[in-house]
């Protein structure tokens, strides 16, 4: 078998899932294999080598698992943004679109203080949806986003530049071609 020596060596393809004309993009096989796992953990966090963060916003749900990873190498706190109805406790809710309806994100209201320098991350950067709710949550409650950083990004899609048109900073491990 040969040496896996790029994060795309450890994702794995899977066609028609969850339908026809899809090609999902499997992070399961990263996480499961310490050094990939390892790298994608590494290599999210070199751009921000030096910056000081207070907190790690990860989107639902293997954003969690990233997000929970970099938190601690940062050593700082984590926060979750799930879909509605997961958190226990008070919430603010933000509404975004999806390929087919709409969609609601919630993170807790007292999850980030003002003026709390924010990284969002997650594996997939597909139409950047869920990222853009996610920034406009964590802007609503006053921390800054100070980078968005993602395993995968899907460029047809536009998730990076709709990220950038909201000046952002955008850093991506990966990109696959088509859906």
């Amino acid at each position: 078998m040969p040496r896996k020596t790029e994060i795309k060596d450890y994702i794995r393809t899977i066609v028609d899932f969850p339908h026809e004309g899809i090609m999902f993009r499997d992070v399961t096989t990263l996480f499961a294999d310490p050094r990939g796992f390892r790298m994608a953990v590494d290599q999210l966090l070199h751009p921000y080598a030096g910056v000081r963060f207070d907190k790690v916003v990860g989107l639902e749900a293997r954003g969690f698992i990233l997000g929970g990873a970099v938190a601690h190498q940062l050593s700082a706190g984590f926060v979750p943004i799930r879909k509605k109805g997961k958190l226990p406790g008070a919430v603010i809710s933000e509404d975004y679109q999806l390929e087919y309806g709409e969609a609601v994100v919630e993170i807790h209201d007292d999850a980030i203080e003002a003026g709390e320098k924010v990284l969002l991350v997650d594996d997939l950067l597909a139409t950047g949806g869920t990222a853009e709710a996610g920034i406009k949550l964590v802007e609503r409650l006053g921390g800054e986003i100070i980078g968005c950083a993602f395993v995968i990004d899907l460029p047809d899609l536009g998730g990076r530049k709709r990220l950038e048109a909201m000046d952002m900073d955008v850093h991506t491990l990966c990109t696959f071609d088509g859906l």
